[in-house]
């Protein structure tokens, strides 16, 4: 079993947010074969608090555009690592201390890269 359409819809469309606002590190995976709760993971760094809410934000209104909400979100008020869960995805957006500190790569090594848009991967992104 691999990652739905829907799913690489919404990873690659919150992937582009997370670019735009000049996120950092942009990696997606297909965690469909290790995990029944959700198909994708997208992790995104940030070099600060501020950049790691402003991510969020245009993580969360893009997918809205797309009719997805998150059912679940959790390290807000500390913005450090915020975690957005919409069931067929789930979005880390991680201060670069907290990615380099937790290491969620080496985590999900083993599962396949989800090809993301040039557009996420080229420069700064670097995927």
């Amino acid at each position: 079993m691999t990652a739905t359409d829907h799913a690489l819809e919404l990873v690659r469309a919150a992937a582009q947010a997370a670019s735009d606002k000049l996120g950092e590190h942009i990696l997606a995976y297909d965690v469909s074969e290790q995990l029944i709760i959700t198909d994708a993971f997208l992790l995104c760094s940030a070099a600060n608090d501020r950049q790691v809410r402003a991510i969020v934000d245009a993580v969360e209104d893009r997918l809205r555009e797309l009719g997805a909400k998150p059912v679940r979100r959790e390290g807000e008020r500390e913005g450090r690592w915020v975690l957005l869960d919409y069931a067929d995805i789930v979005v880390h957006v991680q201060h670069e201390d907290e990615r380099a500190f937790y290491a969620l790569e080496r985590l999900w090594r083993d599962c396949p890269l989800v090809e993301l848009p040039a557009s996420v991967t080229s420069g700064r992104s670097g995927g």
